[in-house]
């Protein structure tokens, strides 16, 4: 008989950066499902995100922070641990995309998608991990790639290289700090309704195109990566360290 009390979140605290919409809001709505208490992180208003999970009895907090200073992040992280207590999992899911060809790309939008999507990512995940080994508290961390950590795909060249490197990352922090009680494991998204692929479902022939891959024969939805990710913050997953699990309608299978 399954024990389901290995995929709670009850009396957890977990972190969520790019909690206002899309994929962010689903792992935020999804966890506080489970019994955590979310606090979302990001630049703009996460009111909507907070309706729907107080209209569902849960728990939810919010910070504003600008992710592009890599700096502010951290400082963010600690302020939050030593101002409203302890945080037993850390979502890096905020992140930004740029579309040129790589030919035009310009260096102020290769910095801005790396400097979100990756060095932030980073030195979220140490702020954090100084903090738990300095308390000798357990945590985890789940980090948001995609399935371009794995594929090149078009004109998105810092994106692509920043979701390679959360790849990279996930597992190095993963080798060093499974030791230490830490489990960091990632989660590689397909094509979902989000803000990042509005201008592909825009697109028809392109909307087409990516449809006709999926074996699904559908965009993902928020919730999809949200029930993923309370598997990787709970119990349940405790033998995972620097796995990245795809959750893409099959795409990387085809």
């Amino acid at each position: 008989m399954t024990d389901l009390s290995a995929f709670s979140l009850a009396g957890k605290r977990i972190l969520v950066t790019g909690a206002n919409t899309g994929i962010g809001q689903g792992i935020a709505l999804s966890a506080a499902r489970a019994g955590a208490h979310v606090i979302g992180v990001g630049r703009s208003s996460m009111k909507d995100t907070a309706a729907l999970i107080d209209a569902e009895g849960g728990s939810f907090g919010e910070v504003e922070c600008d992710l592009a200073d890599h700096a502010a992040a951290a400082a963010m992280l600690s302020s939050v641990w030593d101002e409203t207590g302890p945080l037993d999992g850390l979502v890096n899911n905020a992140g930004i995309i740029r579309r040129a060809d790589a030919l035009d790309f310009s260096e102020a939008d290769w910095d801005a998608v790396i400097d979100v999507n990756l060095k932030s990512l980073f030195f979220l995940c140490q702020a954090f991990a100084r903090k738990l080994v300095d308390a000798r508290r357990q945590g985890r961390i789940v980090n948001i790639g995609s399935v371009l950590s794995f594929q090149g795909g078009i004109r998105v060249a810092s994106y692509t290289a920043s979701k390679h490197g959360v790849l990279g990352v996930t597992r190095l922090l993963a080798c060093e700090w499974a030791q230490k009680g830490i489990n960091v494991n990632a989660i590689a998204p397909g094509y979902i309704v989000s803000n990042n692929t509005e201008a592909l479902r825009n697109d028809p022939d392109r909307s087409v195109a990516i449809l006709d891959r999926i074996p699904a024969n559908r965009w993902g939805k928020p919730e999809d990566i949200g029930g993923a990710a309370v598997f990787l913050l709970s119990p349940a997953s405790a033998y995972m360290h620097g796995a990245i699990v795809p959750v893409d309608g099959g795409w990387l299978a085809r």
